[in-house]
């Protein structure tokens, strides 16, 4: 769930829209790209265990194939959009599709665990390519109206199908090795790539697509040029020595040079990225975004919503599978009721943000996963599937169909369509960020109280309470700030 990209307001287009056979092939690329690019993510949860297993690797090592993925995604957000404009969409995509295979493969065959997070760097910033670019791409290359909106509902589908198929194929395959998990998007990608070099729209057909003939990601003049190298290479490090920080405390301890030292280069990173982009006059981040309230509501409200699901997630497959036994695909079975029900009402989403609104169903849809964790950290150990994780999986997922939506939609509701393309960035940017740093706070967390071998159900749940109190602290700032947004519009202008 750790992709916002489809459009909130889809609906199912009338039946008698049509589309050329290219349209349809240049659907398929973009909406099955999309797919893989979701499931991403789930696709490493259900495999954590055995990557740990098979390379040595501990806990607080494995979990970089989680906040790899996100920190790439996420870190390198902006700076890809900025790589699209000048670059073309096109050409990008293609490249991105290409580099996405061949981390796909690296990751399958690596026999080292920073030789597979880099992979998974690698992925996340090819997702940060196509995922948004697909969706613009049907923007240009689908004519308005009936064609377009059903173009957009199938995007939307693949996109939010994307978590529950990587659950269900990790689940598989990973019962034979789990190198398989990463090896099989390569080839279905090599086949949306070859497709792609004939179907994607190059740059003259995405300008005879507009009024005026230009579009928004059309590449700039050679002489504006400006990628942005420096504040990304800060912005992007910086993460990754915070999430290395994080995570080494509970190792090292606060008074270790590796755990103070990466903490100390992300804070001088971090500064130094704000710095460059306030003095650069043309940054990646747009500072004047942030001045609009539902913007920040929302980024931080999907931040603790995907945070605290991934967190949760994180937690339930170490227990099951570490310390319950239990096999992959029943892990990711249990976790099917928290994905699934997203999928089966995405089309629809749009037409409930009409009817209820934003702001009633953000505070809805925090407050259902937040009441899940409090109930999940009161079970007991081992926690009985039908009293007590599937509840918390119910109501994390319906949370999920309430919020996923609206969300999206109240981030640009109160910035002017100029503004929209740069909010969506931040926003996006957001939400991997929280994804990252929650899931090494609780992998730190786990660590550090980890139960001796041949522990009791009493030491092990002990164990487990803090990193669970921590997910349930994030969907707690999660309700916290959605309450603040039903406050707002209670008391803001009309």
């Amino acid at each position: 769930m750790t992709h916002s990209f489809v459009p909130p307001h889809t609906a199912p287009a009338p039946a008698h829209a049509s589309w050329s056979p290219r349209l349809w092939g240049l659907l398929v690329v973009l909406a099955g790209n999309m797919l893989i690019d979701a499931l991403e993510v789930s696709v490493a949860l259900v495999a954590l265990p055995a990557i740990g297993t098979d390379l040595g690797a501990p806990l607080a090592t494995t979990q970089w194939t989680i906040t790899g993925f996100a920190v790439g995604f996420g870190g390198l957000m902006l700076f890809g959009a900025r790589v699209v404009a000048l670059l073309g969409r096109r050409r990008v995509y293609l490249a991105a599709l290409l580099g996405f295979a061949a981390a796909s493969l690296a990751g399958a065959l690596a026999e080292d665990p920073s030789l597979l997070t880099a992979t998974r760097v690698v992925k996340g910033f090819c997702a940060a390519l196509t995922a948004p670019t697909g969706l613009a791409i049907i923007t240009t290359a689908f004519p308005e109206g009936p064609p377009r909106s059903r173009a957009l509902s199938v995007y939307t589908l693949f996109g939010a199908a994307g978590f529950t198929a990587g659950l269900l194929l990790s689940g598989w395959l990973t019962g034979f090795s789990w190198r398989l998990t990463f090896a099989f998007p390569a080839p279905a990608v090599l086949i949306l790539f070859v497709l792609g070099l004939r179907l994607i729209p190059g740059a003259d057909e995405d300008r005879a697509g507009q009024p005026g003939g230009r579009t928004a990601q059309q590449p700039l003049s050679t002489a504006r040029r400006r990628y942005g190298f420096a504040s990304a290479a800060a912005f992007l490090v910086g993460l990754l020595a915070l999430v290395q920080g994080i995570t080494s405390v509970s190792a090292h301890g606060w008074a270790d040079v590796r755990s103070t030292g990466p903490l100390a280069l992300a804070g001088v990173l971090l500064t130094l990225f704000v710095v460059l982009e306030r003095a650069s006059t043309q940054p990646l981040v747009r500072f004047e975004v942030l001045r609009s309230g539902a913007m920040i509501r929302s980024a931080l409200g999907a931040a603790c919503l995907n945070g605290s699901y991934l967190g949760l997630l994180f937690i339930l497959g170490h227990q099951l599978q570490s310390l319950a036994g239990w096999s992959p695909l029943r892990t990711a079975a249990a976790f099917l009721p928290a994905a699934a029900p997203l999928v089966m009402t995405a089309l629809y989403s749009g037409r409930i943000v009409a009817r209820f609104g934003a702001p009633r169903l953000i505070a809805a849809g925090a407050l259902l996963p937040f009441t899940g964790y409090l109930l999940l950290l009161r079970a007991p150990w081992p926690p009985a599937y039908a009293t007590g994780i599937l509840p918390t999986m119910l109501l994390v997922g319906a949370g999920f169909v309430l919020s996923f939506a609206a969300l999206n939609s109240q981030a640009a509701s109160q910035l002017p369509p100029a503004e929209r393309g740069a909010g969506s960035g931040l926003y996006q940017t957001a939400v991997q960020v929280g994804a990252a740093l929650s899931v090494a706070l609780v992998a730190a967390l786990l660590t550090g109280f980890a139960p001796p071998a041949g522990a009791a159900p009493a030491e092990i749940a002990a164990a487990c309470r803090p990193a669970l109190a921590l997910v349930a602290v994030i969907g707690g700032l999660g309700l916290l700030t959605a309450l603040t947004g039903l406050r707002s519009r209670r008391t803001g202008p009309p």
